[in-house]
Formats: structure tokens, sequence, C-alpha cells
């Protein structure tokens, strides 16, 4: 059996990989990665992120948003948060996002990965899953990036603040948050 069939069977349709994982199953890696770029066996989403393409009835599905960023960043550790989220807190905020971030401890700025732009967020620490207080924390984080009337959204933000888990929000702040979300909370998180 040829090299490149050697790699060809190792390829899973819809998975994503890097040319590193590529290279473990061929002994020319850029050759074979061109040719199968060339027979559409491959598409490249990124600089050394390949993707095996799905077929679906209503053509090639894209890859699922979470490989794609794991694949990219080499780590599983990493919060992808769409900011449209805000909008479930209850605060005023209205606006729809079309770009999602990404809190890695990694790398930092705008990547296009399949055709997206993903705004990648250096932090020292990454919350496993998005809970509301840590989504409160990164609006205040964020407060000047949002579209909305800061003046308006931030009372209402301090508000809801104090209508959750005092503990849980402190924690969040500390372990997630920023000196600006830190200063905002302040009189929320003063014990009573």
């Amino acid at each position: 059996m040829s090299a490149l069939a050697q790699l060809k069977r190792h390829l899973r349709p819809g998975q994503v990989y890097r040319r590193k994982d590529l290279a473990r199953w061929s002994n020319a890696v850029d050759r074979h990665v061109r040719q199968l770029v060339d027979e559409g066996r491959l598409e490249k989403v990124s600089a050394g992120v390949y993707m095996a393409p799905r077929k679906t009835r209503f053509g090639v599905a894209p890859a699922k948003p979470e490989k794609l960023v794991e694949t990219f960043l080499g780590d599983d550790r990493f919060l992808l948060v769409s900011p449209n989220a805000f909008n479930g807190l209850g605060v005023g905020t209205t606006q729809l996002h079309n770009e999602p971030v990404v809190y890695n401890r990694k790398r930092h700025g705008r990547f296009k990965l399949d055709g997206r732009t993903y705004d990648f967020r250096m932090r020292p620490a990454v919350p496993r899953r998005l809970s509301k207080e840590v989504l409160l924390v990164d609006l205040l984080h964020n407060i000047d990036r949002l579209p909305e009337d800061k003046a308006a959204i931030l009372p209402r933000a301090l508000a809801r603040a104090g209508e959750m888990d005092r503990g849980r929000l402190a924690r969040a702040v500390k372990e997630y948050g920023s000196a600006r979300a830190e200063r905002l909370l302040a009189s929320v998180l003063q014990p009573a």
C-alpha cells in the first residue's frame, strides 16, 4: 500500500487535523497534503490546519467550531463564547454578534478558521463552562466594546449582579475577572 493510501485510511470525515498529526502517517506530508487538497479529500481551514470534509445532501458540512478551535490551539482548555449570550442576562443588551470569542491560554488576536473569524483572547485561567456569573463578569470587562449605551447597561448589570449568588460571583471575579470588573462589582460584593 502506498504512503498516500495509508494516509487516506486515517482520514475521518468532519475531523480536523494539524499538519503534525498528518505527518505521523506520511513520509512526505507536504506533498501528500497538497495532493489530498487537490483531490478534495482535505480542505485548508487555516495555516497548518486541515479538515476532512463531511458531505451531506446539502453539500459539505462545516467543521464543528469547538473541534476547529481545539485543533487550532492544540489544547482543549478554552471557552468559546458568543457575545450574543449577554442578551440572556436581561440587562438590556440586544445586539447580535457574528464573531465568537475564544478565551484560552495560548493565542491572542483575530484568526480566520474555515471562513469564519474568531476573536482569541488570552487569559491566565479559563472556566470549563459558562455560568451566568462568569458571563456577567465578562460583560463588565468588555462593556466598552459593546455597541450598546454603556450608561444604560451598567446600572442594570450591577443590579443583576446583586441578584446573583454572592459567593459564585466573587469566585468568578477572583478567577476570571479583570481589575475593571472587580472595581465595578466591589460595592455588590461588600459584606452586608
